[in-house]
């Protein structure tokens, strides 16, 4: 990384922190604060909502993925999609028959606070375990940054005697990406959300774009060698149609497993519903959400192909360098996109597409810290206020819960560089493990239901299910969503059945 990448990487990173501060300006509710007083268009809406889905785990893992196996991961994609429909169907035109601030009011208006509070819970502790690994999986990318400069080992060595210089560097960079990130979303609220995911999404895609073709110009059969290559090394499988519940990334698991993973993190997470949230009317909100499926689409074929390229770049013209990425457990794919940024990109180019690997990252990691400070104030401090506060002393509180779990998820990132294995799977497996419970318990309120045993009881059996599951069997994490929600369901049902029988 020369003088001209800090530049172009410097300016990225103080334009974001200066546009949270610009947008803090008229700020004086918590209305203001987590929804923009529902003003936002359309289109805005619709890039923050891809935006915040594609982190870094996207982005660095995917080409790593195509790298290592084929394009069968946009099966889970189609998944997608249909979950999209059945969103706007049955779950957008609910968030606007009241003015909710998050998704588990509704919850607790049907079931009682209680289970509003506690579907909350659920949601702040996987979604920042969950993101607390997405702000590490940056890291690993300005980590590989930092450890290009001359004497950069020898500083860490100096600074914590201790510990391994690689370790060191990991854990400054992710304190850097954690302290801007939170700078900017403390200040600005969610409109700096909304806004800087439209800049974010604008340059992480126009850096991938860059890298794409500067690696398709590194290879001298350009594309037809990609297409020979990739194709007879099975790069380019798209459907596997095997029937196995123990394999991720079949046609059934990802678009069966997919759509329902779809319904429960668009449909009844924070982190999505807050968006519509945003939004001015229930037509502008399922625009936004079904236009986000087709740049959803479009983004992660161009993050696989890239993969497929780097395939045919490393193992046929810099083989080489794979040897600098294996460890005593294989190859490591999660570095091997960042390893090609800083070691093949010119200058310039290389700042240019970092910043855009930080730009999927703070998108993400903003939007979680707002959601999670709206679920602080909203589902658990204002019911909690005996006494009602003015708009300014509510608006401090969801600031300083914006700091809070911004302090949270860095110590997890910290945890996790101890900790990586196989990072897509691992973070979609801790979201996908409870994201079916709160599904559960938001198609029985959809189906009538308003006994709070009934949320309760299906709950509690669901987890034990899902605990089972994760435990017991090989099953897909594609999978855990659709029976976290059925059992959920199926448990409440019978709950309020031999409730009303004891009843009559």
């Amino acid at each position: 990384m020369g003088a001209f990448d800090l530049a172009v990487l410097g300016a990225y990173v103080g334009g974001t922190v200066w546009l949270g501060l610009a947008l803090s300006r008229g700020q004086s509710t918590v209305r203001d604060y987590f929804t923009s007083d529902r003003r936002a268009p359309w289109g805005v809406v619709m890039a923050s909502i891809v935006a915040t889905e594609t982190s870094t785990v996207t982005l660095v893992s995917l080409p790593g993925f195509a790298f290592g196996t084929d394009l069968t991961f946009l099966q889970l994609v189609l998944g997608y999609l249909v979950g999209r429909v059945v969103v706007t169907l049955l779950f957008i035109p609910g968030y606007f028959r009241g003015e909710y601030l998050t998704a588990y009011q509704v919850l607790a208006e049907r079931f009682g606070g209680g289970v509003g509070r506690l579907a909350a819970t659920i949601f702040l502790a996987t979604r920042n375990l969950a993101d607390g690994f997405r702000l590490f999986a940056t890291g690993l990318v300005l980590g590989a940054v930092l450890l290009t400069w001359p004497g950069a080992r020898a500083t860490a060595t100096t600074l914590a005697p201790g510990l391994d210089p690689t370790t060191t560097v990991m854990m400054v960079s992710v304190l850097l990406l954690g302290v801007i990130t939170i700078a900017y979303t403390y200040l600005g609220g969610m409109t700096a959300v909304l806004w800087t995911d439209l800049l974010q999404l604008m340059v992480y895609v126009g850096g991938s774009v860059v890298a794409a073709v500067v690696l398709l110009d590194l290879i001298p059969g350009g594309w037809s060698e990609v297409v020979e290559t990739g194709s007879a090394a099975g790069r380019f499988r798209l459907f596997d149609f095997t029937w196995d519940l123990d394999r991720s990334y079949t046609f059934w698991s990802g678009l069966v497993g997919g759509a329902c993973l779809t319904v429960s993190t668009h449909g009844t997470d924070q982190l999505i519903v807050q968006r519509y949230l945003c939004s001015r009317s229930p037509r502008d909100a399922s625009k936004a959400l079904l236009w986000s499926g087709v740049v959803v689409l479009g983004q992660f074929l161009l993050f696989l192909i890239i993969g497929v390229m780097l395939y045919v770049y490393y193992t046929g013209y810099n083989p080489e360098t794979l040897a600098t990425l294996s460890t005593g457990g294989g190859l490591q794919t999660d570095r091997i996109f960042p390893t090609f940024i800083v070691t093949q990109l010119p200058s310039g180019l290389r700042g240019l597409v970092v910043a855009s690997i930080f730009a999927a990252a703070m998108s993400t990691l903003s939007s979680s810290l707002n959601a999670s400070a709206s679920c602080i104030v909203a589902d658990f401090y204002i019911p909690a206020t005996r006494h009602q506060r003015s708009p300014r002393h509510y608006l401090a509180v969801a600031r300083r819960a914006t700091l809070v779990w911004g302090l949270v998820q860095i110590l997890v990132a910290f945890a996790a560089i101890r900790l990586s294995g196989s990072i897509v799977d691992g973070v979609l497996g801790i979201a996908s493990f409870t994201n079916g419970l709160i599904l559960g318990i938001f198609l029985l309120g959809l189906a009538g239901y308003r006994r709070h045993t009934t949320a309760y009881t299906g709950i509690a059996v669901g987890a034990g299910v899902m605990l089972g599951i994760r435990l017991l069997t090989a099953v897909s994490w594609q999978w855990y969503v659709l029976v976290g929600a059925t059992a959920t369901f199926a448990a409440g049902w019978v709950a309020d059945r031999v409730r009303e029988t004891q009843s009559s």
